[in-house]
């Protein structure tokens, strides 16, 4: 620019004419385009040429000539957007046309802005301009537009760019320069205005601003804030009626949703509008009000002069609330929260009518519930819920949608049902409480019109998203807990059968069941019975499952059946109704003709047809057994005892009729025959779910009397559908399941009902075993296989399986001596293993050939499913002639049975079936292996280890199956940890001991990631090493020896549990949330207790070590290598590396391994604790946490009572020197403190209480005050068992320990002394516990470690211990409960310190090797000149600093704060610091900070009035304008490289940038954070850009030279 300008004084001394001025500096006709230093001057040329005055119409030509020749032609030039150089040329090319707009009027403006908008009309928008030129263009001339069909024009297209500006960044840029600065200029025009202000809002019924872009919305109201709301002086004398945005209900609208918009800077301008209205309001002092969009409803803002007062205390606590929001820190938002509440206090009336509308509320609560910090959305769920139970508030239509909308999205967030701090576990969590509350009152005060439509609505929201399980479980809880009333019909019940569909996804079986029951009595409590229909009813009934909610005999089944017995005659009438039934009951005459209806089966015309669905046989089934019990209701309330059944025979005749029939009538319809035994396998397992007995379950009695009736027509109809080759296609496959899956029930009915030697159920098995041996004996042609004869064998074989497991699961009916089993057994014997069925290669039956590509069923599954059942008729054999299987394959037998004869090829047979099955049909491999292995481990080891590999690897591929693992791996642990097994690995310790063991590391690492694996292992273990049973025994003589043999699975078992994250923690505590129910929820009774809680690993090692017995060689022995292993592990967690702190893994590690040596304790003989007794005390004087302090301490006392001979190596502890004591004394300290439960049993006390007070007394004056604490609590207690016992001896010592005891009990002065005297007294250790009263497994496991302060997942509750039923705890075991007292304490602040913690190590602390070195700028300067000359000379040479770095400080009021940036700018040369006022220098603050920086940096005074007009200044200048802001588009301060000339903006310290400054700026520049607070000092902001902005230049410097 110093060039340019030269040049120009040299054509000004040749020729002092203004016009050949310019032409100078545009260099001359026809010259190159301009430089960014010629625009620049030619810019400050034409400003000063225009405040001189000079020129006229020569002047006005000539800006002419250089706005269309010279300048305009530089907008079109190349160059992206994002070029720094390119914005600056078409800045200053843009300042320039504003100047030439100014001297030549109204026609230059209106051609330049013709060609503007002729650029923004082109396609893309700006196409050979730019879209960000161009509008820089129009800014430039709008000021001077006149003509109103231009004017009109360019808010057309200015408008059209904000709304439809697309998502590129040009565009992007555009239509933000459109909204923030081409809009509010040429709404200097009245009339351009209003055409702007119809055009930004949305009319009332457009659904909001969200389709015209919230935030160029709010971007472009901001800027034009000045002009939206009247001025105190009359509006400032512009034309027109004056714009007053205060009175548009579409400008508040796009203010609320400002508030709540997921953008930082769209809330922070909304804020700023609302704050503007809020002030001008409170300035003018008129009465306003914003028409309502609906007359019922109040006004979106209003203001009266009256109550000015309320009005202004109510929206500053809005808007103070609405800021500290922005924070998102809960410590600092939560005591702004009360004055939420005294919100409402404005805004309700003395009627209890809203003054405010409730939508500025809900403005609040949806900032908070969209919070990124959970607990403040937790806190704002906790506060809105709470509203109506704590002010009744009017209803409001807008409360209803914003339940149904921001509020359940919150609440689907899992993690807000957390228990909170000091609940108990099990408790229901507090917004689970709140919600519950808060449904039922909100629904009490709803209009009873509004109550239907609201709740159908919140239903079908449950339904509108996938949920988790713990949300959907509370909601259904709180739906259930809702008062009765008649709300929901048809369609809410098809809701609620939606949402019952969507609970089924979860794999948490028992919470999916409990929500089950919760929304069946949601129905039952909510629906209109006068709207729904009996068929309505059971569809809806069908979505529950029986095995996890709906089964009969719980509770929930008996209030369903109240609930249809008392709406009987109720219920909306089907269509099909007839008159004749009117008499009976409508549950009666629907399930009557629900019955015949079902079985009107027509004939089919392809008998073969596929088995009907099974979802009509479930309705049917369940239907009847209701309206049964239903009438047995009814007959129990008229006192009928002994009525018949009459409806229930009725409903069972039309199915008996079929069923006797089924035997002797052959052509019954497939579909019939197909449906009828469908529904009465329904009917047997739904009623015998609970397993009720016919004595005490009538209906069941009468069922199954009746069923009995029809039992040998069915048993005739299924041996002829079994052996004749009537089956003979895929579909029949499933005939065929259903055939044996009936069969089995009708043995289970036989055997209940006491028919155990019927020759019904004897012939029927011997005729299916032989004629099943014979289909499968036939081996037909294999070259041309038939479909139909590969399915009879598929039948077969599965007929025979389902025999095998007759007998082994009822043997009471003595099936076994039938002589068919014989033939049974030789043919499994001999039946080649792992046959598979060739796939038929020619389907001669087109029907076939349909029915099998149709079919689900693929051929491999079929196959898989045949050498499926060979194993499990195998398993069979095995199992009964267990004791007739050979060592090895040279043994012989006299039995003739192949498979038992050659167990090894067994074995090897069975690991190809691993291979060759998928893995949800291996269980029968491995029970068979369970069979084989101990025989065969001491002779074929290694074939063994193969068996235990490759079991291991199906194992493993199956850890994330639900539905098949558990029972897989309970068969695997049955064989790999037989009794046997371990027995014989262990006698040789050879590869099979090792490989052993390398599976217990490897189930225990499994554990840690699936829970319940562990449990299941250690539970089969202990069970069959404390009971074995005959099976587990064999040729063992003390099963116990493997416990010995393999401690190390219950040393991992006792230390064993995980920390868990958050969302595990909650699922644990909502299960025993559920639990606690008890069998008022359904899903307790139904669903499966499967123990797999980490806390039951532990509570079935506690239990199996309670079983065992001191005076037991084997038992002995274990627990002391059990003892030894632990306190090894102590000692190895102790020297980790890894951090200890309260409440890690390696604190509960060591909690968990000392409660275990704490129950041990009472069975180890005086030997073994006198030798271990120094690894104790080694142990104790380890630097340990208080809760494993307590036990330890426990321990000790604990023996030194029942041994007191130890007292000797108790003394010697104390005799080690203060550096080994410093982390240990109190720890023995405190064991002195029950020194009379020591001594109890110990005769001669008083040498031992002399010696006791010898050693306590040094301690009491020890330099740390904790330990002087410790040991005059031990002297208290001692001295009192001296004086108890009047020992003369010790009278030398009375004055001392008197006055000392003395001195403390009544200690004054300073400090916390006294005080924590107090507290250590009252400490419950020493003040309640009693060593030998309070030894019980509640103690140890919940009592200590809750007032111990251990994280809550360390607390074991006593009800676990019952709770788990495998092992039960020995009859003579008594230690069980707590004593009251110390149940009822609650946690002290006091906690164990010891004097490691207080001291200082003075004598480590190393030297200082850097000292602070001061920078002095001059250093380079000669030291013999005048220090003064050298300010002067820089002072004169500040005007010529090379940095071109403005700070703008305007905004900031703190003198602390200016004076800092003063200083900081001066020392990193900035070249001017902008303050919004030059009296701030004066300021004592300022310049106690500052240290005379102003003296020697250019201060310039901007107020913050004049900030707009002066960034666009410097804009036009080059500059570009950077604020140190958060919002969605900031550049990372790490990333941004700083242009040369920065204008660095600074917010205010409070508000930050306002939002009417943000669109000025080019760039938001924010510091990257690692913290949780969000904000810096603004001082501390600038300094680092001001830093930031100096490395950067540095850099470049030194790059250049």
């Amino acid at each position: 620019m110093e060039l340019v300008l030269a040049d120009t004084l040299l054509g000004l001394a040749q020729s002092p004419e203004p016009c050949a001025l310019l032409r100078a500096v545009c260099g001359g006709d026809g010259a190159a385009p301009l430089s960014v230093e010629r625009v620049e001057t030619l810019r400050f040329l034409l400003q000063w040429l225009e405040a001189g005055g000079a020129g006229g119409e020569a002047l006005r030509r000539a800006a002419w000539e250089v706005a269309l020749g010279r300048c305009w032609p530089l907008l079109r030039g190349g160059g992206g957007a994002d070029d720094p150089e390119r914005r600056r040329l078409v800045r200053a090319a843009c300042g320039a046309l504003r100047l030439c707009a100014r001297l030549c009027g109204a026609p230059l403006a209106a051609r330049l802005a013709g060609e503007a908008l002729a650029a923004l009309r082109a396609e893309p928008p700006g196409a050979g301009l730019g879209a960000e030129a161009a509008v820089e263009a129009l800014v430039a001339v709008a000021p001077e537009l006149q003509e109103p069909a231009l004017l009109e024009r360019a808010v057309d297209a200015a408008l059209a760019l904000v709304r439809a500006g697309g998502r590129e960044a040009g565009e992007e840029v555009a239509a933000a320069l459109v909204a923030g600065r081409l809009l509010p200029a040429l709404s200097s025009n009245r009339t351009a205005l209003g055409r702007v202000w119809a055009g930004l809002l949305p009319g009332r019924g457009e659904g909001g601003a969200a389709a015209q872009r919230v935030s160029r919305t709010l971007l472009a109201l901001t800027a034009l804030a000045d002009l939206l709301f009247p001025g105190l002086d009359g509006d400032g004398g512009r034309e027109g009626p004056a714009l007053d945005a205060r009175l548009y209900g579409g400008f508040w609208r796009v203010v609320q949703e400002g508030l709540t918009d997921g953008d930082g800077l769209c809330r922070k301008r909304a804020r700023y509008l609302l704050k503007r209205a809020v002030e001008v309001s409170d300035q003018l002092r008129t009465d306003c009000t914003c028409p309502p969009d609906n007359g019922d409803e109040p006004s979106l803002f209003w203001w009266s002069v009256e109550k000015n007062d309320k009005l202004l205390q109510f929206w500053e606590n809005y808007i103070l609330i609405m800021e500290t929001l922005e924070g998102n820190q809960i410590h600092v938002i939560k005591p702004v929260l009360p004055k939420l509440n005294s919100l409402y206090e404005y805004a309700l009336s003395e009627k209890g009518c809203w003054l405010f509308h409730p939508s500025w509320h809900m403005c609040i609560y949806k900032r908070m519930f969209e919070s990124e910090n959970k607990t403040l959305t937790r806190e704002g769920v906790a506060q809105f819920l709470e509203i109506y139970e704590t002010k009744r508030l009017p209803n409001s239509p807008g409360f209803s949608e914003f339940i149904i909308g921001p509020l359940m999205d919150a609440l689907s967030e899992s993690s807000l049902y957390g228990r909170s701090p000091g609940q108990l576990i099990g408790a229901c969590p507090p917004l689970g409480v709140k919600l519950q509350k808060f449904l039922s009152i909100y629904l009490t005060l709803l209009p009873e019109e509004e109550r239907s439509s609201f709740l159908l609505k919140f239903i079908q929201k449950m339904t509108s998203r996938h949920w988790c399980a713990v949300p959907i479980l509370f909601l259904s809880m709180a739906l259930a807990c809702i008062p009765s009333c008649k709300a929901l019909g048809t369609e809410g019940l098809h809701a609620l059968r939606d949402v019952l569909q969507c609970t089924m996804i979860t794999h948490q079986i028992l919470l999916r069941g409990a929500a089950q029951c919760f929304l069946l009595q949601t129905a039952m409590h909510l629906t209109d019975v006068e709207k729904v229909s009996l068929p309505e009813i059971s569809s809806f009934l069908m979505s529950l499952r029986p095995e996890e909610s709906l089964s009969r005999g719980t509770i929930l089944w008996m209030e369903l059946c109240d609930w249809l017995y008392t709406h009987d005659r109720c219920f909306r009438k089907s269509i099909n109704c007839h008159a004749e039934h009117q008499e009976r009951s409508s549950l009666s005459v629907y399930v009557h003709t629900l019955v015949e209806d079902y079985l009107k089966a027509p004939a089919s015309k392809r008998e073969n047809c596929c088995m009907p669905d099974w979802f009509e046989a479930k309705l049917v089934a369940t239907m009847i057994l209701l309206a049964a019990d239903v009438e047995e209701m009814k007959n129990k309330q008229s006192k009928k005892s002994n009525a018949e059944r009459v409806e229930l025979k009725s409903f069972l005749h039309p199915l008996l009729d079929v069923l006797l029939k089924l035997g002797t009538n052959a052509y019954i319809p497939t579909l019939k025959t197909d449906k009828s035994l469908q529904l009465l396998l329904k009917l047997l397992q739904t009623c015998l779910l609970k397993q009720s007995s016919p004595q005490d379950d009538v209906v069941l009695s009468f069922l199954s009397n009746s069923v009995m009736t029809a039992a040998e027509s069915i048993l005739d109809f299924v041996l002829r559908r079994l052996t004749t080759s009537e089956l003979n296609t895929v579909s029949d496959l499933d005939r065929c399941n259903l055939y044996l899956a009936l069969l089995s029930e009708l043995v289970n009915l036989c055997s209940n009902a006491g028919w155990k030697k019927g020759p019904s159920i004897w012939n029927f098995i011997s005729s299916l075993i032989n004629a099943s041996i014979q289909n499968l004996q036939e081996t037909g042609n294999e070259q041309e296989s038939k479909l139909g004869e590969q399915i009879q064998k598929v039948v077969s074989m599965a007929s025979l399986t389902v025999v095998c497991e007759i007998f082994d699961q009822k043997p009471e009916l003595q099936l076994k001596s039938l002589h068919a089993v014989e033939t049974l057994k030789g043919f499994i014997s001999s039946v080649q293993l792992n046959q598979v069925l060739k796939k038929p290669s020619k389907i001669e039956e087109k029907n076939s050939l349909f029915e099998e590509s149709t079919s689900s069923q693929g051929w491999g599954k079929i196959v898989a499913s045949y050498v499926h059942d060979q194993w499990v008729c195998l398993h069979f054999i095995l199992n009964k002639y267990d004791k007739f299987i050979p060592l090895s394959n040279d043994e012989t037998l006299e039995l003739s049975l192949l498979a038992v004869q050659r167990p090894i090829r067994t074995l090897q047979s069975a690991l190809e079936a691993l291979t060759l099955l998928p893995s949800d049909q291996v269980l029968p491999v491995f029970h068979c292996m369970k069979v084989l292995v101990p025989k065969l481990l001491g002779s074929s080891e290694s074939l063994c280890i193969d068996a235990f590999d490759l079991a291991w690897k199906v194992i493993s591929s199956l850890s994330n199956t639900q539905l098949i693992f558990w029972s897989n791996l309970k068969a695997f642990v049955q064989f790999v940890f037989d009794t046997e097994v371990l027995a014989v690995a262990a006698s040789s310790k050879g590869q099979a001991y090792s490989k052993i063991k390398e599976i217990i590391l490897k189930l225990v690492e499994m554990s840690t990631a699936r829970t319940g694996v562990f449990n299941t292992v250690l539970s089969y273990c202990c069970q069959s090493w404390l009971f074995p049973t005959s099976d587990d025994t064999g040729a063992l003589e003390n099963p116990f020896s493997n416990a010995g043999n393999y401690s190390e699975l219950i040393t991992e078992a006792c230390v064993f549990g995980m920390v868990f994250r958050r969302d595990q923690r909650l699922i644990q505590d909502v299960h025993a949330f559920v639990e606690n129910l008890g069998d008022e929820c359904a899903a307790n009774v139904v669903t499966e207790s499967t123990n797999r809680d980490d806390h039951y690993v532990r509570v079935c090692a506690v239990k199996f070590l309670c079983w065992l017995d001191g005076s037991n060689t084997l038992h002995k022995m274990f627990m002391e290598d059990l003892v030894i292993k632990l306190l090894d592990k102590d000692e190895l967690v102790s020297k980790s590396r890894t951090r200890y702190y309260v409440n890690s893994l390696q604190h509960r590690i060591k909690n968990r391994l000392w409660q275990t040596l704490l129950v041990i304790f009472p069975k180890l003989d005086q030997n073994f604790l006198t030798g271990t007794l120094d690894k104790i005390f080694q142990a104790g004087f380890g630097n340990n946490q208080a809760s494993i302090k307590y036990l330890i301490e426990w321990i000790i006392i604990l023996i030194l009572h029942r041994y007191p001979q130890c007292l000797e190596k108790f003394w010697n502890c104390f005799c080690y020197g203060e550096e080994k004591l410093k982390t240990s004394i109190c720890t023995f300290l405190s064991v002195l403190s029950h020194f009379d439960i020591i001594l109890e049993n110990t005769s001669e006390k008083k040498p031992i209480l002399k010696k006791a007070l010898l050693v306590v007394l040094q301690w009491c004056f020890n330099h740390n005050f904790s330990v002087r604490l410790y040991a005059l609590v031990a002297l208290k207690k001692i001295w009192g068992m001296c004086k108890a016992l009047c020992v003369e001896e010790f009278e030398a010592l009375t004055p001392v320990i008197e006055s000392s005891l003395h001195q403390v009990e009544n200690m004054h002065g300073a400090g916390n002394a006294r005080k924590n005297w107090q507290r250590i007294q009252d400490h419950f250790f020493f003040a309640t516990f009693h060593p030998l009263k309070d030894y019980s497994l509640e103690t140890i496991f919940y009592t200590l470690p809750r007032l111990s302060e251990l994280v809550e997942d360390e607390w074991i509750p006593l009800c676990k211990f019952t709770r788990y039923t495998d092992i039960s705890l020995p009859a003579a075991f008594h230690w069980l409960q707590s004593r009251t007292e110390l149940l009822n304490l609650k946690p002290s602040d006091w906690s164990q310190q010891d004097m490691g913690s207080d001291l200082v190590e003075m004598d480590n602390q190393t030297e200082w090797t850097d000292v602070q070195k001061k920078i002095i700028p001059w250093k380079n300067s000669s030291p013999d000149l005048d220090l003064e000359l050298v300010f002067q000379d820089r002072a004169a040479k500040l005007g010529k600093s090379n940095s071109r770095l403005i700070v703008v400080a305007s905004l900031i009021d703190k003198p602390t704060n200016l004076g800092g940036l003063c200083r900081t700018s001066e020392i990193f040369g900035a070249s001017a610091l902008v303050v919004g006022s030059l009296h701030y220098i004066n300021d004592k603050q300022f310049q106690h900070l500052s240290v005379s920086a102003e003296q020697w940096l250019p201060l310039v005074e901007v107020k913050p009035s004049q900030l707009v007009n002066y960034l666009q200044q410097k804009k036009t200048e080059g500059y570009t304008i950077i604020g140190v802001e958060q919002t969605a588009k900031s550049s990372d301060l790490t990333e941004y490289c700083f242009p040369e000339k920065s204008l660095l903006l600074l917010g205010n310290e409070h508000e930050g940038i306002p939002a009417n400054l943000i669109q000025h700026l080019d760039v938001c520049v924010e510091i990257p954070q690692q913290g949780i607070i969000r904000s810096l000092n603004v001082h501390v902001s600038g300094a680092l850009l001001i830093w930031e902005y100096t490395r950067q230049q540095l850099i470049k410097q030194k790059q250049l030279k």
